[in-house]
This record gives structure tokens, sequence and C-alpha cells, in this order.
């Protein structure tokens, strides 16, 4: 059994694949090997309860969103493959686009150690029920796209966090 990591960028699509010999298995030659993939869920990294300030923006292609728009809010936590934002969307109607991931969310995270945000694409992965009277609510997010360099220094930071506790 082979283990192959597809990983161009790290994204929250990257998948650990199995590759199982299909024709081995029915006596069939080894040479004319057919293969099926498995896909399973990708490893989770720490998290950290932590409150930074966040800038973001929803973007889509599909749904009409105000892209000039920047919003302002916080984490509640901060992991390698997502946080938990505390802030608003323009809309309740927009959850469902939120989650069937047609409208996502750029953005810009100030860390403290850095002088400049580290920038991700992410999706919204779940939302927090809204308290009536409330503007905001608790987004649950997964980095869709980030540069491994912006993935490290928050990694970075976790570590630091980890440390200083």
């Amino acid at each position: 059994m082979q283990l192959k990591l597809k990983c161009p960028l790290r994204t929250s699509e990257d998948v650990h694949v199995r590759r199982f010999p299909v024709g081995a298995a029915l006596g069939r030659d080894r040479d004319k090997d057919m293969s099926f993939e498995y896909e399973s869920e990708k490893k989770e990294f720490v998290r950290v309860n932590t409150d930074i300030p966040i800038r973001y923006k929803f973007l889509s292609k599909t749904v009409p969103v105000d892209t000039e728009g920047i919003f302002e809010g916080s984490t509640v936590n901060l992991s390698g493959s997502g946080l938990l934002l505390m802030g608003k969307i323009p809309s309740v109607s927009w959850i469902p686009a939120l989650l069937a991931d047609e409208i996502f969310i750029g953005i810009n995270l100030l860390l403290p150690s850095l002088d400049v945000p580290v920038k991700a694409l992410a999706r919204v992965a779940w939302v927090e029920s809204f308290v009536k009277g409330n503007e905001r609510c608790a987004l649950g997010l997964k980095y869709k796209e980030i540069s491994k360099e912006h993935q490290d220094e928050i990694l970075k930071y976790i570590i630091k966090a980890q440390i200083s506790k």
C-alpha cells in the first residue's frame, strides 16, 4: 500500500491518498494492476485560543457581494489549518452560500510578531447561531489557499503562545 500526499500549496484540500491494488487481489497480473483512491481527512493542527485582530472581505464569482466592503473582527482561536472568527456578516441570508462554498473570505490576519498581515483565502466550515440583537457571530474558517510562508508564521506564533503558557 502506498501513501501519497497531494500538496502543491498548503490548502484545506490536501488529502492523504491510499492506493489499493485491485488487480492483485483478483489474481490478475501485477503489471496490469488497476487501483482506486481512498481519501481520508487531513491531519489537524494544534489550536491555540487567542484574540488577534483580523480584517476580512467576502469574495464570490457566483453571488453578488460588495468586494470593496472590508470588515473587522478578531480570532477566538487559531491553528495552521484555520481559525475561529468573531465578526459580522452582511446578511443572515448569506449563510447558505457561505456554507456551500459559493462565498469565500479573504483574510488579513494581523499577527503581533509581524509588520505585514498574514493573507489567506478561507472557506466557512460552520456558522454559530445568531443571538437576536447581536451583530457578531462565530465563523469557523478553514484555509483554502495560504502560502507556505504565511502558514509557517502562524505556526511560529502558535508555538510561541504554547511555550509562554
